[in-house]
């Protein structure tokens, strides 16, 4: 595999960026199957994406396979991993401890990705002070303080619809410089904060649409 190290800011199309995490987990799935290289053809028929396609998301990383071997699979896992940030660590303030917050700290799965919750907040006084997986619950009045000694860079957002914006503008006046919005909310946040919006009843509305079509065939 050759390769010529890109800058760590260089800004990828966003389908680009969405595949990437595909190819990493299945270069990790095969690399513990001690495989050495990888053809993009082998990726393709693995994840359903057009060979050429891998190829050229690879090159806007500056990684190009060898002719007739492929990619060496550990080095192509090790320079995805790092340049999606999953090997570094970034913390985070989980807004909402109720049931998609609280099973949000609770996976331990997301630290395997840079994603390190280290606090959560909640106006529910029964969980105020509690903890979920090792992490406390704290009242919103804490939010602040929290994020500088902390030094928490990401807001992850959970709670009811009416008070997403409310909870967004907390963060970004406490300094957080991400916000990941898990509400149907489509909250605003000033130039310079970056939003990124996983709404689980849109997936849904595709998901159903998708299956009355199906039974209309």
């Amino acid at each position: 595999m050759t390769e010529k190290t890109p800058p760590s800011n260089i800004q990828l199309p966003e389908p680009t960026l969405r595949r990437l995490p595909w190819y990493l987990a299945y270069l990790s799935t095969i690399n513990k199957n001690d495989t050495e290289y990888v053809s993009t053809t082998r990726i393709a028929e693995a994840l359903d994406v057009d060979p050429s396609q891998i190829a050229k998301d690879l090159s806007f990383l500056g990684i190009r396979g060898k002719t007739r071997i492929g990619y060496q699979v550990e080095a192509l896992e090790e320079k995805l991993q790092g340049f999606l940030g999953f090997g570094r660590s970034h913390n985070a303030i989980m807004m909402g401890a109720g049931s998609l917050g609280a099973a949000l700290i609770a996976d331990s799965g997301l630290q395997r990705y840079g994603l390190d919750i280290v606090a959560g907040i909640d106006i529910n006084p029964d969980i105020i002070g509690t903890r979920i997986n090792g992490v406390e619950i704290f009242a919103p009045d804490a939010v602040e303080t929290l994020v500088k000694k902390l030094n928490a860079v990401i807001g992850i957002i959970a709670v009811p619809v009416n008070s997403a914006q409310g909870a967004s503008d907390r963060l970004v006046e406490a300094g957080i410089k991400a916000i990941w919005n898990f509400t149907p909310s489509r909250i605003r946040v000033p130039e310079g904060v970056v939003i990124s919006n996983t709404s689980i009843y849109s997936h849904l509305a595709v998901m159903y649409n998708r299956m009355s079509l199906l039974d209309l065939q």
